[in-house]
């Protein structure tokens, strides 16, 4: 014997005397430790005591509480107690309802010791299985559980890496063009504000916030006697300031974490009728990321200095917008940001404008 049986107790519950003083007898004689019960109310009371047992042997037909009950009330609350119902009936629908309830097993009187015996030492040996399968499974989830935090840990340790890439590059084009550096950083600020107010989760506004950001870094491309040209472009120049939308989808596309953003980079020059470039994109086929910036962005280009025009009003900038929704912009954007407070957005431009 185990030193698991040894250590075995056993709550043995029969109303029939002679029946119950003999099972623990041939239990006590195999190094079982054994408490009784004289029925199902009783062995509640003996189980309520706080005493602990590896194993309930129940008879059947017992007054109060019969076995099939006391089942019913044991199974859920000593869910490590396993649990053996003994009966003199011939009816196989008995035990068939216990193993149901979840009885390990079932044992027929008139029986012999040696079959009490085996059938009690599998049953131990099986709930010994379980308990230490139980274990294993913890310590397998607990596993798995580390494993998933150090690998998220390492994601958000990469993808901060990555931000970090961002902000030199935000930087790379700032030391080419501090105007276009801090026009995107509004237009990040303006996007963000959008994204939340139309109930974009935290990762969605995460991407149309690094869409943002990164919306113009295609002109680090752009030759400097055009991106900084101090009067109006020329239809040959404009051809070559368009490029910076895909000059920016190729210097992000093949960035891990960025390639959402690079479909923002890719299409905010797109427009709702599909009139837009590089790819002209109409409705639903521009990433709402894009539609987003798209706004943003015509705000920010009005309420700022031009090479070609001097600062317009935030009123101007709002009926402008309003003048081109259903044409360049999204009619939802647009009336998203309709809604949102006027001082919203001059609150925001300040701001960016306070961190130079």
């Amino acid at each position: 014997m185990s030193d698991s049986e040894l250590a075995a107790r056993i709550l043995v519950v029969n109303d029939e005397a002679a029946i119950l003083e003999y099972v623990v007898s041939i239990l006590t004689l195999a190094g079982y430790q054994c408490a009784t019960a004289a029925d199902g109310l009783e062995a509640l009371a003996v189980l309520d005591s706080g005493q602990e047992f590896e194993l309930l042997l129940s008879n059947f037909m017992m007054p109060n509480l019969d076995g099939i009950g006391l089942l019913e009330r044991t199974h859920e609350r000593f869910p490590d107690m396993t649990f053996v119902l003994e009966s003199g009936m011939q009816d196989a629908s008995v035990f068939s309802a216990a193993i149901e309830k979840g009885a390990y097993d079932c044992l027929q009187s008139p029986f012999r010791s040696e079959t009490l015996l085996a059938l009690v030492r599998r049953a131990l040996e099986h709930r010994r299985l379980t308990l230490e399968n139980r274990g294993h499974q913890t310590c397998l989830e607990s596993l798995v559980a580390d494993r998933a935090e150090q690998l998220k840990k390492a994601i958000c340790d990469l993808e901060r890496s990555y931000d970090l890439t961002l902000e030199n590059l935000g930087a790379a084009l700032a030391m080419k063009d501090a105007k276009t550096e801090q026009h995107s950083r509004r237009v990040t600020a303006f996007a963000i504000a959008m994204g939340r107010a139309k109930g974009l989760s935290v990762d969605q506004t995460a991407v149309v916030a690094r869409g943002a950001f990164l919306h113009d870094i295609g002109k680090m491309s752009i030759p400097d006697a055009i991106l900084v040209k101090p009067s109006s472009l020329t239809p040959e120049e404009t051809a070559v300031m368009r490029q910076h939308c895909s000059q920016g989808y190729e210097i992000l596309r093949r960035m891990p974490f960025v390639a959402e953003p690079a479909e923002i980079v890719y299409s905010h020059h797109e427009n709702y009728d599909g009139s837009g470039y590089p790819r002209g994109l109409k409705g639903e086929e521009i990433p709402l990321g894009a539609r987003l910036v798209a706004v943003a962005n015509t705000l920010d280009a009005i309420t700022s200095d031009q090479p070609y025009r001097p600062t317009q009003s935030l009123a101007a900038a709002r009926e402008e917008i309003l003048r081109w929704s259903g044409r360049q912009f999204d009619p939802a954007v647009v009336q998203l940001f309709l809604a949102m407070p006027q001082s919203l957005w001059t609150d925001l431009g300040k701001a960016v404008d306070h961190q130079k």
